[in-house]
């Protein structure tokens, strides 16, 4: 065996610290999800809690903006998506014509 071949061992073991890590990480992230979904209930009841509000709301507001920003994009590049496929069908178009002569 090369030393640049891992064994068995070497690789259940290096296995087992990916899943750790992710398992961590898993960890991490279902701790966030479960502040926000508190922050949102808080939210939602009208709580008394003025620290989150204007953090939600301005949060809120910013992802507004963004989803209009992005859906106008989206809108452009559909529109430049349809003359590219009219484009192509054109193409082709010409093409099969000039076989068939």
């Amino acid at each position: 065996m090369s030393d640049k071949e891992l064994s068995e061992g070497d690789v259940f073991e290096e296995m087992e610290r990916l899943v750790h890590g992710l398992g961590d990480e898993l960890a991490a992230f279902r701790r966030r999800a479960l502040l926000a979904e508190a922050q949102l209930k808080e939210l939602e009841s009208g709580g008394k809690d003025t620290a989150v509000q204007p953090r939600m709301s301005e949060r809120v507001s910013k992802l507004e903006r963004e989803n209009k920003a992005l859906r106008s994009k989206l809108d452009a590049v559909r529109g430049r998506m349809k003359q590219m496929l009219n484009r192509v069908h054109f193409l082709r178009q010409q093409t099969q014509g000039r076989r068939d002569r």
